[in-house]
C-alpha cells in the first residue's frame, strides 16, 4: 500500500500576497503623505551570510514599495558605537523601521544594540518591550520568524485550539515568543531544547510541532506523531532543515518544506510590519 504523504506548507505564494498588499498600503501612505515607508538595515561587519540576507530584504522593500536605508559599520565596532548608531536611527523622523542584521559579534552585546531600538521602530520584534506585548497579546510588533508561522498555520486552517504543541528551541526571537503566540491561540505549548531529557517522547505527542533549534535534521521523522503538523524554522547549509524531512513527511499531514516554507514569510512579515509602522507614524492608524 502507498504511504500517504503529508501536504506541504508553501510559504513562497502566501510571501508574494502578503507582499503584494504591503505594496498596495505603501503607495496609499505615499499618496496620503508624501513620504515612503523606510526601513534601515544595520549591519556589522561583512559576515557572507548576512550580506546576503540584507541584500536579499533590500530587493524585496524595493518590490514593496519601501524605501531602504543601509547602515554598514566594521567588525570592530563597539557596543557603545553600534548603540549610537541605532539611537540616531530610532531618533530619525524619516526611518519607520529598524532591522539589526544579527549576529553583531562576540564582542558586542547584542541585547543593549536591540534596546537601542525605538518600540515603534522595533519591526522586526526583538526588543523587551515587542517580547513583553506578544507575552500579553497587546498591541505590537511580533517577532517575524513567528509571525510568518502563525500566517502560515492560519493559511491552511490549523485550528490551535487545544492542541499540543511542542517548540524545540528557547532562543529569544524564535523559539521563546513563538510558544507565546501558540499559547495566545489556545495551543497546550511544551518547549524543548537540544539538552532536554528523552526529547524524542515529548515530539511523539506534538499535535504541532516546532523545530527552532538550528541543528540539521535534529528531529527524526520517525518520531513525529502521525498527522502532526511540521513547521521547521531551522535553515543550515545544504538546504537542510532541523527536521529529517524524507522520513517525518511520511507520518505528518502538514509540512514545510525547506526552502520555501518558513523562510519567505519572515521578510514578507518584515515589509508587512514596515509599512504598518510608517503608517501609525505618519497617519497614526
Amino acid at each position: 500500500m502507498e504511504t500517504q504523504q503529508a501536504r506541504l506548507m508553501e510559504g513562497t505564494d502566501l510571501a508574494r500576497r502578503m507582499t503584494e498588499t504591503s505594496a498596495e498600503a505603501a503607495k496609499d501612505i505615499r499618496q496620503r503623505t508624501g513620504a515612503s515607508p523606510c526601513l534601515a538595515t544595520v549591519l556589522v561587519g561583512e559576515d557572507p551570510a548576512s550580506v546576503t540576507y540584507v541584500r536579499m530584504k533590500q530587493a524585496r522593500c524595493a518590490k514593496a514599495g519601501i524605501h531602504s536605508r543601509h547602515v554598514a559599520l566594521p567588525a570592530t565596532v563597539s557596543t557603545s558605537g553600534l548603540v549610537e548608531a541605532v539611537t540616531a536611527l530610532s531618533e530619525d523622523p524619516d526611518v519607520h523601521g529598524i532591522l539589526l542584521q544579527h549576529p553583531v559579534g562576540p564582542h558586542i552585546d547584542e541585547r543593549a544594540a536591540f534596546e537601542a531600538i525605538a518600540p515603534d521602530k522595533d519591526v522586526d520584534g526583538v526588543t523587551m518591550h515587542s517580547f513583553a506585548a506578544m507575552g500579553f497579546g497587546l498591541p505590537g510588533f511580533v517577532s517575524c520568524t513567528p509571525g510568518g508561522i502563525m500566517r502560515l498555520l492560519d493559511e491552511y486552517e490549523v485550528d490551535l485550539t487545544g492542541k499540543h504543541a511542542v517548540v524545540v528551541g528557547r532562543s529569544p526571537i524564535l523559539g521563546k515568543p513563538v510558544g507565546m503566540l501558540l499559547l495566545g491561540r489556545d495551543a497546550t505549548v511544551t518547549y524543548c531544547h537540544s539538552r532536554t531529557v528523552d526529547l524524542p517522547s515529548i515530539v511523539r505527542e506534538a499535535d504541532v510541532l516546532v523545530a527552532a533549534v538550528g541543528r540539521p535534521r535534529f528531529i527524526n521523522g520517525a518520531d513525529v506523531k502521525s498527522g502532526a503538523v511540521v513547521i521547521d524554522a531551522g535553515y543550515n547549509p545544504g538546504n537542510i532543515g532541523d527536521v529529517d524531512f524524507d522520513t517525518a513527511r511520511q507520518r505528518a499531514s502538514l509540512i514545510t518544506p525547506v526552502p520555501g516554507g518558513v523562510g519567505p514569510m519572515t521578510i514578507a512579515v518584515l515589509l508587512a510590519q514596515t509599512v504598518d509602522a510608517a503608517a501609525l507614524q505618519l497617519i497614526g492608524s
